[in-house]
């Protein structure tokens, strides 16, 4: 399984959290990595987004189709987004738009192999993937990408 951990861009400072935009430095951040995923994402990938504003506008930079769940909610637990993403039993790419401190804990506990608080910066993606050699599976980190590395 591949899990595709893209993190919202930029957006404003305020409140109600949940409702809370992109930027409009949010949006070029959005826009780019968009460009990026859209060249290297297979067709199959599932996305799928938490219900905040400013996640829902990071996936609508891809224009592919996406759902959102509650579960993906700012407050959402490292194991409610794996089990979200039906990590690891999905055959297909799942790409995941969400928050901060979820999708680093994520991240650690795939790649470190337990819960830690590692920081994955606003509008950068992280691409993790399994290998499976005879009856050993291991997890890897196939990419981290930001979206100042992409020129535009």
């Amino acid at each position: 399984m591949e899990l595709i951990l893209w993190r919202h861009a930029e957006a404003e400072i305020g409140e109600p959290d949940e409702g809370r935009a992109l930027t409009g430095k949010g949006h070029k951040q959005a826009w780019k990595m968009a460009d990026w995923l859209d060249h290297n994402l297979p067709n199959s990938c599932k996305i799928i987004s938490s219900p905040a504003t400013r996640t829902v506008q990071t996936a609508e930079a891809l224009g592919r189709k996406f759902k959102t769940h509650p579960h993906l909610a700012p407050d959402c637990s490292a194991e409610q987004l794996l089990a979200v993403a039906n990590w690891p039993f999905n055959r297909e790419p799942v790409l995941i738009i969400g928050h901060q401190p979820t999708l680093g804990q994520v991240a650690a506990l795939l790649i470190a192999g337990q819960m830690q608080e590692w920081s994955v910066r606003k509008g950068n993606v992280w691409w993790i993937a399994q290998r499976e050699r005879g009856d050993i599976t291991t997890n890897y980190l196939k990419a981290v990408m930001s979206s100042d590395l992409i020129a535009k």
